[in-house]
């Protein structure tokens, strides 16, 4: 029986081979004698010279040790693609625009056997959650709790199907290929004409349908390409480019931003792309000189009300953005948090015909507030029959804090539980949502935390009828609704809100769904006036005190 062997491969882009495919700072010797190569190949040897291991000195042990370190790339054309063959750690020569980023997943969706997966890694993007899932039984994707509406596939490895299995029997895939075979060395050509097979089709959209409605874009010259459309809509101010803090923030904690890199900036209590275009004009920067390196250098600043700084984020990673491409026909690239996604028109369109018909006409009163909860103590006192649980706590005792809802109040023969947030920033709103749903899993599942609300329902409620409220809660005649501060037209509906906020919403009203739960959601007309940038408070500097000898010298 043939020995099998493993195999990293990866598939060159087209125009890319041997003469034009490593860095030009490679140290690989392509001067070596092999007569076992396949035909038209070219092998690149890496031979390092033998050194000692960092331990040994560490340890000062005296005994002669070394290491040497060994590697080849082998290009091989096949048809007019060309593939290469890494064998030990020498895959960081290629140039990363060099070689397809999607080869081996793709292989691999094509080439398993959708019963008999081990391992995934997968990426959630709206929490920037990377996760490794192994099972100690071949199984299906459902139960490596893979949510195809809201997770990335980064990798794959399994078993593959019968058919393929004279060729090789396990494989993981990513943006090389790793197979284990015991093809001969003059049967690779054939191999890989079969791997640009697999990789050419489609057929894995029956076996994992929907698999891959986000994927991350890794391939340099695509991002180059993204990142001259950012530029454009920059130097036009386009109205879809936006910025936002690319981290959770607390709103109650008095934000003020400021902008650097560029000179000193005014603070300002907001966070919109229009201040930072104010910065430049402040600073005579001419928009069309400025370059993606320029976005990065520039950075968003959160301080303190005095202009002290807390934290700072580079522009670009502020930034967000849809766009296309002239060659993705079909295909919608959405920028977030300094990463590029491919989205599918499909998967857009099936979000926003799930979500739209969600939306609803706001029943509460426009903001014209400093912060949510200034608002939500204003709608209460403005309502007697409404209870303001902004802060509140229904967790049972020891464990960690769940606010059941900003408001609540009884709304057509219901308690309505609304959950209010200023903001349109993609982490705050799926924490909204994220809110809303544990909220109620608390409340079916932890007869405390419906005692505790009932507590708070009786004392916090200044009028209206609290039992009747406390009643329809006991009985589960209740209703979620996320409440979403803005200035947008709410024609706009689910369209108004960034893509990981569409599928963290899609998430959380079909979990809402399957606890019989209705939702809907709101956009509250924001009125509050925004406030003129101010100069930072100047530190005052403390002047040490003098020594009473110097005293009496400058007093003569």
């Amino acid at each position: 029986m043939a020995k099998s062997r493993g195999f990293s491969i990866y598939l060159l882009k087209e125009g890319y081979d041997a003469t034009n495919a490593l860095r030009e700072d490679h140290v690989l010797d392509d001067d070596v004698g092999a007569q076992g190569l396949p035909e038209n190949a070219s092998l690149f040897i890496l031979d390092s010279a033998p050194r000692a291991p960092w331990w040994k000195g560490y340890f000062n042990i005296e005994k002669e040790l070394t290491q040497v370190t060994k590697g080849a790339l082998i290009f091989m054309p096949v048809g007019n693609r060309c593939f290469a063959l890494s064998f030990g750690h020498v895959a960081h020569n290629l140039l990363d625009s060099s070689y397809e980023y999607d080869f081996g997943l793709r292989v691999t969706l094509n080439s398993l056997d959708p019963r008999k997966l081990k391992s995934t890694d997968t990426l959630d993007p709206g929490a920037a959650k990377r996760q490794r899932t192994q099972l100690p039984i071949e199984s299906e994707l459902t139960l490596f709790d893979f949510d195809r509406d809201s997770t990335i596939l980064r990798s794959l490895t399994g078993k593959v199907r019968d058919e393929h299995k004279a060729l090789f029997r396990h494989a993981t895939g990513a943006s090389n290929l790793r197979i284990s075979t015991d093809v001969e060395a003059g049967e690779l050509p054939e191999l890989c004409e079969k791997l640009l097979a697999l990789y050419q089709s489609d057929a894995y959209r029956a076996a994992f349908p929907e698999i891959q409605n986000i994927v991350p874009v890794r391939d340099p010259a695509q991002i180059e390409a993204l990142d001259s459309r950012v530029l454009t809509a920059f130097r036009t101010r386009d109205p879809d480019l936006n910025i936002t803090v690319p981290e959770m923030i607390n709103y109650s904690d008095n934000l003020y931003v400021t902008f650097a890199g560029a000179g000193r900036g005014l603070v300002y209590d907001d966070v919109y792309i229009g201040r930072y275009f104010a910065y430049l004009n402040a600073h005579e920067v001419d928009l069309n000189a400025m370059g993606i390196e320029d976005l990065r250098r520039h950075v968003l600043v959160l301080t303190d009300e005095d202009g002290n700084s807390r934290d700072r984020y580079s522009i670009y990673k502020s930034l967000v953005f849809d766009t296309a491409l002239d060659d993705a026909e079909g295909e919608t690239f959405h920028l977030c948090e300094g990463n590029w996604y491919r989205i599918e028109n499909a998967y857009i369109a099936r979000l926003s015909a799930y979500l739209d018909p969600l939306f609803a006409a706001s029943d509460l009163p426009a903001y014209a507030h400093a912060s949510e909860g200034e608002y939500n103590a204003a709608v209460a006192a403005g309502d007697a029959a409404i209870a303001c649980l902004d802060t509140q706590n229904i967790s049972p005792d020891g464990q960690s804090a769940v606010e059941p809802c900003d408001l609540l109040a009884v709304r057509d023969g219901v308690a309505t539980f609304y959950h209010v947030k200023v903001s349109t920033l993609s982490a705050q709103l799926s924490h909204l949502f994220n809110q809303g749903v544990n909220a109620v899993e608390l409340m079916r599942l932890e007869s405390q935390a419906v005692d505790k609300l009932e507590a708070l329902v009786r004392d916090l409620m200044a009028g209206g009828d609290p039992d009747a409220l406390v009643v329809l809660v006991r009985e589960r005649k209740y209703r979620i609704v996320f409440g979403i501060v803005t200035r947008k037209d709410p024609a706009g509906r689910s369209l108004n809100l960034p893509l990981f906020s569409r599928i963290s919403l899609m998430r959380g009203m079909k979990a809402l769904q399957l606890m019989d739960v209705p939702a809907s959601v709101i956009f509250i007309a924001d009125q509050a006036v925004a406030a003129e940038g101010r100069k930072k408070k100047r530190k005052k500097k403390e002047v040490p005190e003098k020594p009473q000898e110097m005293q009496a010298e400058a007093a003569e």
